[in-house]
């Protein structure tokens, strides 16, 4: 039998949340500054895990319903394509990209190949990270 813990199921809610906004900043700011996809999907995987553990496996299953070995694989090909996008117009593998465009009434954006590189990255990381440890987790259980 399982206690209600309510002070340890609201903290976990408010401290996931400030996790994952920052994985979210971690993970923009990744192609001008420190960051980027890996530290992105580590922050990301750490905040799920303390959902994990804040909350019993059945309920962040029901909530979270994602095949990581699927994530897995859809980040890889999404970085793979990256770099051969690059190939198909004649540039050396992983050969990055940039331009400065303005969208009407939100300004100017900065739009680099490194960003879908880095959701790659970012998906692969949180893939592997979740399901190795709770690979183990379930093993123990």
């Amino acid at each position: 039998m399982r206690s209600n813990n309510v002070m340890l199921h609201t903290i976990t809610r408010i401290v996931t949340f400030i996790i994952l906004a920052f994985s979210v900043y971690l993970f923009f700011a990744g192609h001008n500054n420190p960051g980027g996809g890996f530290i992105g999907g580590l922050m990301t995987a750490s905040a799920l895990l303390l959902m994990y553990l804040g909350f019993d496996m059945k309920s962040v299953k029901k909530a979270i319903p994602f095949n990581f070995t699927h994530m897995i694989a859809v980040g890889l090909l999404i970085s793979i394509f990256t770099g051969l996008g690059s190939i198909g117009l004649g540039f050396p593998f992983l050969t990055q990209f940039d331009r400065y465009v303005t969208v009407p009434f939100l300004g100017e954006f900065h739009l680099t190949t490194a960003l879908p590189f880095d959701l790659g990255i970012y998906l692969v990381v949180v893939g592997i990270a979740l399901l190795i440890i709770l690979t183990i987790a379930e093993d123990d259980a």
